[in-house]
């Protein structure tokens, strides 16, 4: 798979694992992993480019006595997310062209 592809994909499936409750980068990965491979290594940029873009923003939380960073979507995140759902469209309707 393309690599930008691939990236803007990993970026949504983010996106998605935050769009109904804050969450945490350890269950950000067991959220998407039945879905898709990515571990924290990937994970972690993508959270700081989704942070640094604001579709996500985020907040430091103490969690057993240790510091925990949750992530949660912003409207704008929420936008993307819209976005993203009429582009698949859009490639869904080419795929049924291609395949005709």
């Amino acid at each position: 798979m393309d690599v930008q592809l691939k990236k803007g994909l990993l970026e949504v499936c983010v996106l998605r694992a935050v769009r109904y409750e804050e969450s945490y980068g350890y269950k950000i990965i067991s959220d998407i992993s039945p879905y898709v491979e990515i571990s924290e290594s990937t994970l972690y940029p993508i959270l700081k480019r989704l942070e640094a873009d604001e579709f996500v923003s985020a907040r430091t939380a103490e969690y057993n006595g240790r510091l925990r960073r949750y992530y949660f979507i912003t409207y704008k995140g929420t936008q993307r997310l819209a976005e993203f759902e009429e582009d698949f469209k859009s490639i869904t309707n080419i795929h049924r062209y291609i395949n005709s």
